[in-house]
């Protein structure tokens, strides 16, 4: 996510980092290179002259401090802009207490990703010790009803569906009730869209708002139309009065001209992003975070929180006497890259490390690889995972027809595993070889 802006930024915090002294001149070099990098990220233009004109000002106003230099303390001006351009700090729903029943409206032009993203907050929001439900009131869209009753089963999250097949405001009085008799604290209430704003879908949209009396009114946008998510997000909210945002499809934008201006623009937080196509695919959205990344700062409480949520301490420890003790098998390897792949894309895991943007290059982020690896551990019996010795040519060979791969990448991956496994028992026992291991995965 951001790869294209994030770059552009990583070059330009590297070349101002080394200056032993910022004048007025140098400060305007940066700040023209920045001014051009958030254009190309389809940024507002009026955000992005405010952003360079505040940046400017409070560059010019530092003072000398002996123990950092004047090229951080230019960066750390940046990164606070940057931080109060996203929004200051992160803004989460404000729901009632669970004794008392809350509802979340879920708004969005038609094609934003309004349906999965209501399934991703409400299973969300049951792992967090609450009991939503879903309400099927678009029915305007072709199969949306049984779209939303399908991602429920998923999530396993219930959904109301009504009868009733043209008043949504029917269906949001109807699932009330249901929801009180039900012992539901949450209402996940998903509405029609438009290809485009209209003053029906407004309309529409204000009866159903006067009728269910939400706690939170979300705008679903995707964040890959830039400024058009902002004019959207500024339409919406002016009918509506919206209370945050959820910019879906975050995972693939590569520019970040959305993130960068919704907020300056409307005044409304960005409550959470989509990060994936599954269920799981939704965070919260942290600005200090996001900026950080931006500027290839990297993000590592993000990087730690997703490891957390695929792997606990004992499991850890397990790994590592494994390691120690040369009982560290292909099974244990599959494990790790299946885990891996739990935790995201190697290229959004690779913004989260400190000063790994424009050090590692996307060419050598092989994603297929990867995937390559796991096909062939996969086509590996038991046996053969627990002891890779007993692998010989006739056992590649089938290993290979059964992957789609070839003998000499099943080779490949054995030999990878042979090193990695050595550099890895190594590292258990003296930081040279956490060295040679970190120089092994090009860190």
């Amino acid at each position: 996510m951001l790869e294209r802006i994030s770059q552009k930024f990583a070059d330009i915090v590297r070349q101002v980092s080394g200056k032993s002294h910022i004048t007025e001149a140098n400060i305007q070099d940066a700040l023209q290179e920045i001014k051009v990098a958030l254009l190309e990220a389809d940024v507002n233009l009026r955000v992005v002259r405010r952003f360079v004109n505040h940046t400017k000002e409070e560059a010019l106003g530092l003072k000398t401090m002996g123990s950092v230099s004047p090229g951080q303390q230019f960066i750390k001006v940046l990164y606070d802009r940057m931080t109060k351009l996203l929004g200051d700090e992160r803004q989460d729903l404000h729901l009632k207490g669970p004794d008392t029943q809350s509802v979340v409206l879920i708004v969005g032009l038609q094609g934003s990703g309004k349906t999965t993203t209501a399934a991703k907050l409400a299973r969300q929001l049951r792992e967090t010790s609450r009991k939503p439900l879903m309400v099927a009131a678009d029915l305007k869209r072709p199969a949306a009803v049984r779209q939303l009753e399908v991602l429920g089963e998923r999530a396993r999250v219930d959904v109301f569906v009504s009868d009733e097949k043209y008043n949504p405001i029917k269906v949001v009085q109807q699932a009330a009730k249901h929801a009180v008799r039900g012992g539901f604290d949450t209402i996940i209430i998903d509405t029609a869209g438009r290809l485009q704003v209209d003053k029906q879908l407004m309309d529409e949209l204000q009866a159903i708002k006067r009728a269910s009396r939400p706690d939170e009114v979300i705008l679903v946008a995707d964040a890959m139309t830039g400024q058009s998510a902002v004019e959207i997000a500024g339409a919406f909210d002016s009918a509506l009065d919206l209370s945050g945002i959820i910019l879906s499809k975050f995972d693939s934008d590569t520019r970040g001209g959305a993130a960068l201006s919704i907020k300056s623009v409307t005044g409304k937080p960005i409550k959470f992003i989509g990060t994936g196509e599954g269920l799981d695919g939704i965070e919260p959205f942290y600005p200090e975070r996001i900026a950080s990344r931006i500027l290839g700062m990297g993000d590592v409480v993000s990087l730690v929180e997703k490891a957390q949520e695929t792997t606990n301490l004992e499991e850890a420890e397990q790994l590592r006497q494994k390691i120690a003790s040369k009982a560290f098998t292909l099974e244990d390897m599959l494990d790790q890259l299946q885990k891996v792949k739990k935790m995201g894309s190697l290229r959004s895991l690779v913004q989260m490390i400190p000063g790994a943007q424009g050090n590692i290059s996307e060419d050598s982020i092989d994603e297929r690889e990867m995937r390559r690896n796991e096909a062939i551990i996969l086509s590996m019996t038991g046996k053969e995972r627990e002891n890779h010795r007993i692998l010989g040519p006739s056992r590649r060979k089938r290993i290979a027809r059964g992957s789609g791969t070839s003998v000499y990448e099943v080779n490949k991956l054995v030999k990878q595993f042979e090193k990695t496994r050595s550099l890895m028992r190594k590292a258990t026992k003296n930081k040279r070889g956490q060295a040679d291991l970190l120089s092994q995965l090009g860190v």
